[in-house]
């Protein structure tokens, strides 16, 4: 009997209706050993040699271009690498740029784009909301202006929620506040409720919060193709699934994600999220978990519009580790832990059986029921490697992605085994070998190859999730504690109040058969949710 399905029987067996009490997510006072000042050190000089090139080349623009010591401007122009990263300036104590970074932020214009006026809800959300109130918070409030900039951002978002619609259109027409027509995603349309909920939690306006709340509320009460796990394309105009497509990965992650998250920062007793959750755990479990053939790693597959399993998997997708360790904990239940841990091993392989050390974009797999991925067979050199690795690549590039690492912090912060400090280091000496250049630090074109090339882009996420992530995986336990801050998918930190005793109905675990129990009624909104509507003082 495999390891999962032995998991599977025993949680059964030990199944129980009463309510559980929520755990500590944070295993208790753990040690960190002498070296990992040095390495958090070493993260914080990455960070200060890769901001350092920012400011030179490409400070007030989006992102650095290191290789032609220039810039871009894919998030609209607001200087979106200043404010995803003032959360991490902020915990590595680097307060003369976390000040500098204010400075800018405070005259950023979201009146209108600074480049194409269509601007996406969710980037602009978890990258330019999701920083300003982190920061804000962070700094105890001693900056009433970045509240100021949330909200000025917030209000231009909300038109897009259209009418009664609950699902906001993916991106909008800054200069006109119209919508672009188009099919969105769940992780687009539900990974928006701890930004606008802590907005509410400033401004007192709870509209900011219901907005964000129907709309994962609306697709978690939809139908789906496997039980708790929503379809991955939605339709804003009608509310409904477009197709039958699954995924923890692109597309659909943060939507799960923020489901516990969500139940988590906000206390809510309203358990449809939290029992959504554990739903979608329970269904994958039965669903999705595979094994591989070689090295008995264990990954999370896909399934499609023709109900076929595909064994795929990518660095997005990494994240699931952290996300099931999280929710584990906070619901006690040992078993998701177990298999959480299981799952963040499959995903550091695909880091440890590179040539660089460092993971690729995505990969595929071999288990018993077959190696179906819906882009062909592997070819005679994918099956080599497989055969030695337990996985093959299907896209070799590396883009500064944090979700392996992010993981590996999450699964150090639970267990407090020293093997997670060593992966960690290891990223480290890989990222200076292999990523940085004469200018800041570079994704790479093929994570197998030494001598590959370099990407002419570092995206905002290298400063506001990846080096953030390893720093506090080496950093004071204490400090950023999961028992007392929530991060929302772009890595910043939200203050989160006392833990309640229970998450959720919990009167099943996964495994045993389970119906939803939908909590009562949100508050009713303004009848018109755009700017107009909502811009209430602020308390």
């Amino acid at each position: 009997m495999s390891f999962f399905r032995r998991l599977v029987v025993a949680l059964a067996i030990s199944a129980a209706s009463l309510p559980v009490i929520a755990g500590p997510v944070q295993k208790p006072f753990i040690l960190l050993p002498p070296d990992a000042v040095k390495h958090r050190e070493a993260v914080k000089d990455i960070f200060v040699k890769s901001y350092s090139a920012y400011k030179k080349f490409a400070f007030g623009h989006d992102d650095l271009s290191p290789l032609s010591q220039s810039f871009s401007d894919g998030r609209n122009g607001w200087g979106a690498s200043i404010v995803d990263a003032l959360s991490t300036m902020n915990i590595m104590g680097l307060n003369d740029l976390f000040n500098e970074g204010v400075n800018f932020s405070s005259k950023i214009d979201f009146s209108h784009s600074q480049t194409s006026d269509t601007v996406s809800v969710f980037e602009t959300t978890i990258r330019y909301l999701g920083g300003l109130l982190s920061a804000y918070e962070l700094s105890n409030q001693k900056f009433p202006i970045l509240l100021q900039k949330a909200k000025e951002v917030a209000d231009k978002m909300a038109f897009a929620w259209v009418g009664n619609n609950d699902i906001p259109f993916g991106f909008l027409d800054f200069a006109s506040n119209t919508p672009v027509i188009s099919t969105s995603n769940i992780a687009e349309a539900g990974t928006l409720t701890l930004e606008w909920e802590t907005l509410t939690k400033y401004t007192k306006n709870q509209t900011y919060a219901n907005l964000a709340l129907k709309s994962v509320s609306h697709i978690a009460n939809l139908p789906s193709p496997l039980p708790g796990l929503a379809a991955q394309g939605i339709d804003p105009s009608s509310g409904a699934f477009v197709g039958g497509y699954v995924t923890w990965g692109g597309g659909s992650d943060s939507y799960f994600e923020y489901l516990i998250k969500h139940a988590r920062l906000s206390n809510t007793n309203n358990n449809l999220f939290a029992d959504t959750w554990a739903t979608a755990v329970d269904s994958s479990i039965k669903n999705l978990l595979r094994t591989s053939t070689v090295g008995n790693d264990l990954y999370l597959a896909d399934f499609d519009d023709s109900r076929t399993i595909r064994h795929i998997g990518s660095h997005l997708a990494c994240f699931y580790g952290g996300n099931w360790l999280f929710g584990g904990r906070l619901l006690n239940n040992q078993t998701i832990v177990d298999i959480a841990l299981k799952l963040v091993d499959g995903c550091w392989n695909t880091y440890a059986g590179t040539a660089t050390g460092i993971g690729p974009e995505a990969f595929a797999y071999i288990s018993s029921d077959g190696n179906f991925t819906g882009n062909g067979n592997p070819s005679s050199d994918q099956l080599a490697f497989y055969q030695k690795h337990g996985f093959y690549i299907t896209a070799s590039d590396y883009i500064l992605r944090p979700e392996v690492l992010e993981s590996n912090f999450y699964a150090y912060r639970v267990t407090g085994d020293s093997k997670y400090l060593d992966r960690a280091a290891s990223a480290i000496d890989s990222f200076n070998k292999f990523l940085q250049t004469p200018t800041g630090f570079a994704g790479i074109n093929d994570i197998n190859d030494p001598n590959t090339s370099k990407i002419d882009d570092t995206e905002s996420f290298w400063f506001a999730e990846v080096l953030k992530y390893l720093y506090l995986t080496f950093d004071d336990p204490n400090h950023i504690s999961l028992d007392q801050y929530v991060f929302n998918t772009e890595a910043h930190p939200f203050k989160a109040p006392p833990a309640k005793p229970v998450y959720g109905s919990h009167t099943f675990f996964p495994s045993k058969p389970f119906a939803l129990k939908f909590g009562p009624p949100l508050p009713v909104i303004s009848p018109n949710p755009h700017i107009k509507a909502i811009t209430n003082p602020q308390a």
